[in-house]
């Protein structure tokens, strides 16, 4: 099983009490395409995403798919829910093939749980996911498309041109491909963005992106 010092979560434990988890954990390899869990399924175990990238998303009454968010490893996935026992509130699936190590969640909070230092971190984590999602809704209410690439580009520091394929970015920022295709555009001609000799995009002056969301 991957070693579970590697995982932010885990590296303060001791080897007795690693050993203990991996008692009731389990290692699962994941196809690109599987689906990890369901809207509205219960929830059982704590998930690590160890390896490839897990889209979380909703369908709305049409039937669209909308994507809340990318993970990537090392990350918690749907903690909240499992804390609080709740269904899950969106569907994952695997963009890539994967790896996750799956945690019985009854006996980790009987076990562990209690421990102040592994509470702390796994309240840091529910911070940081309302910390993003505060950012999601300032990104898609307060600030028009333009805005909302410049921004992205700019807090990524221009990771998004390299992590993201066009067709993801436009359903992370929630606008169509041809909408983002013409603001790539608008950001050439503003000389914010440049392309590079393989025709990739590339931050060309990071302080006038970040004038745009202003």
């Amino acid at each position: 099983m991957h070693d579970l010092r590697h995982f932010y979560f885990f590296d303060n434990l001791s080897e007795e009490r690693l050993a203990r988890i991996h008692s009731f954990a389990t290692h699962r390899k994941m196809s690109k395409g599987t689906i990890l869990f369901y809207e509205k399924e219960q929830p059982k175990a704590l998930t690590l995403l160890i390896e490839g990238i897990l889209k979380v998303y909703k369908t709305d009454p049409k039937n669209n798919e909308v994507v809340m968010h990318r993970f990537r490893p090392m990350s918690l996935i749907a903690e909240m829910a499992v804390l609080e026992g709740l269904p899950y509130p969106a569907s994952a699936v695997f963009e890539t093939d994967g790896e996750v190590i799956q945690i019985d969640f009854e006996r980790f909070k009987h076990e562990f749980l209690s421990d102040p230092d592994v509470a702390f971190v796994f309240f840091k984590s529910l911070s940081k996911k309302i910390r993003y999602l505060e950012s999601v809704i300032a990104l898609n209410v307060v600030l028009d498309s333009t805005a909302r690439l410049a921004k992205f580009i700019h807090d990524t520091n221009g990771a998004a041109l390299v992590d993201y394929k066009n067709y993801q970015l436009a359903e992370h920022l929630h606008m169509t491909p041809e909408t983002l295709s013409r603001v790539f555009q608008k950001l050439l001609k503003l000389d914010l963005l440049e392309k590079d000799l393989n025709n990739n995009y590339k931050i060309k002056n990071k302080e006038g992106l970040h004038a745009l969301t202003d």
